[in-house]
């Protein structure tokens, strides 16, 4: 596996190797605040940080060590989940009728993992498919509420999410990608798109997939707090720009050269699959050739939410003006912070210029949006206005979420009670909302979790589905360049 990757694209970066991580150095770091003598930082120049930013580096790395050694368990465990629960969903739909139906001889179905019947473990957490009828094309949730369902449909396979596209929303569905993570060397990044022709011109989405529950490597991208700075553009997160498509040789060029991306891997001819953005951007551009009038617009949660808003950076970057002027908008719903300060005064001009509507919703205690740490000069953080609501689905628009880092005493006993309320509710809400809005032993036993871990619950595509659907209003939000 290649080690090395050329860094002249960027004007400064901090990179953290895993590879190079020993349990000395490591923990020397707690007490040294220069990094450039640690063998597992690689940095553009002489760094020094302070003792809290150096506790979230090494937390940062102790995650991402813990999550890499359990890899295939916590893969078998997911894999072994998610099978038991599609047993039991296709013979009967419970526990007692599977052991009746194996009683009496009856055939028991297997399920398999390729086909649309088979649905993931969000998918059985919220097992609703159809949109809410109440919400019809022109309403001003429409975009809000066909996002949230395609970034919730991610999850799924892709015969599954080509049945749920054609067979429920009938909608066109466009395809299902793996793409390639350079970094990584294999396919880490997936997206689906699909075209909504209900309205007078033809709405393309581009719905990338969120960290999936039992995939280590992903949940690694989320606790890398690498970052590249680039000029004019700001600092961002290097996980989050590797999944997108970030060239170990060359960066972010506007053109891949033959064979560096689509085609020859290596010297051996081994042929990988395009990296997201390259292969996107040229698909949106041939979609959006053949009508004049349609738009598109870029959606996903938690991981997904990163990958939407990076994607009009990078095109923004390459001065891709038309693909800009005709993105309709970016929804993201539990999106965690993708870059600094100077990269929100950036993206607050793309969207300005462009009458690009960008939504980021985060719902209430939803720990993933507060992650990496935040506070005045550290460098990840979000740009403009959130749209954040409470645990009574009201909205809110806020200048900033309540609680914006998630590790805060002051927080505690706050977060605990809200998770206490949640769990109630959820025995609850089925009588107040109607029996859409039911919640299944899986989301129980979450919100039992909330308990001793606040936030977590809070994440799952649940309660943003919900908010969308209960939300009374649903106004575009301005963003301002003091909200940075």
């Amino acid at each position: 596996m290649a080690t090395s990757c050329d860094k002249s694209f960027c004007s400064n970066y901090l990179l953290l190797n895993l590879e190079e991580v020993g349990l000395v150095d490591l923990f020397r770091l707690l007490f040294s605040a220069s990094l450039e003598h640690r063998k597992f930082v690689d940095s553009s120049a002489s760094i020094e940080q302070i003792f809290y930013r150096r506790w979230i580096i090494f937390m940062s790395i102790v995650v991402q060590k813990l999550l890499l050694s359990v890899a295939k368990p916590l893969a078998w465990v997911g894999s072994t989940i998610e099978l038991w629960l599609n047993l039991v969903r296709i013979n009967g739909g419970s526990v007692g009728s599977l052991l009746l139906n194996f009683i009496r001889g009856k055939k028991v179905v297997k399920p398999d993992k390729a086909s649309a019947e088979f649905v993931s473990l969000i998918g059985n957490i919220d097992g609703r498919v159809d949109f809410d009828s109440n919400i019809r094309p022109g309403d001003e949730r429409y975009h809000a509420q066909l996002a949230m369902m395609s970034s919730k449909a991610s999850y799924e396979n892709e015969a599954c999410i080509k049945s749920t596209v054609t067979d429920h929303w009938k909608m066109e569905f466009l395809g299902f990608y793996d793409f390639w993570n350079e970094y990584q060397e294999k396919a880490t990044t997936q997206a689906f798109m699909l075209c909504d022709k209900d309205l007078d011109s033809d709405t393309i989405v581009v719905a990338f997939r969120g960290t999936e529950p039992f995939d280590s490597e992903a949940w690694c991208t989320d606790f890398d707090i690498s970052w590249y700075e680039l000029p004019g553009l700001g600092t961002l997160h290097g996980g989050f720009m590797k999944a997108l498509g970030l060239q170990r040789s060359s960066g972010w060029p506007k053109e891949l050269t033959s064979g560096s991306n689509n085609a020859k891997g290596n010297s051996n001819h081994y042929f990988h699959p395009p990296t997201a953005y390259y292969f996107i951007r040229e698909k949106l551009r041939a979609l959006l050739h053949e009508d004049s009038r349609s738009r598109y617009i870029v959606t996903g949660h938690s991981l997904g939410g990163a990958l939407a808003i990076l994607f009009p950076a990078i095109l923004a970057l390459h001065e891709e003006k038309e693909l800009l002027d005709r993105l309709e908008g970016v929804y993201t719903f539990g999106q965690p912070r993708v870059g600094d300060r100077e990269f929100g005064k950036f993206m607050q001009k793309v969207v300005s210029d462009h009458h690009i509507a960008y939504h980021r919703l985060v719902y209430c205690n939803d720990v993933v949006p507060r992650l990496p740490y935040d506070d005045t000069t550290f460098l990840f953080k979000h740009f403009g206005k959130c749209r954040y609501y409470d645990r009574h689905y009201d909205e809110r628009i806020l200048q900033d979420q309540p609680n914006k880092n998630y590790f805060s005493l002051r927080s505690v006993i706050p977060m605990t009670l809200n998770a206490m309320h949640e769990l109630v509710r959820s025995f609850t809400i089925a009588s107040i909302e109607g029996p859409d809005y039911r919640e299944g032993t899986l989301m129980r036993i979450l919100r039992v979790i909330g308990l001793l871990v606040p936030g977590i619950p809070a994440h799952c595509p649940v309660d943003y589905v919900n908010s969308i659907r209960l939300s009374q209003a649903y106004g575009d939000v301005t963003v301002k360049e003091k909200d940075a």
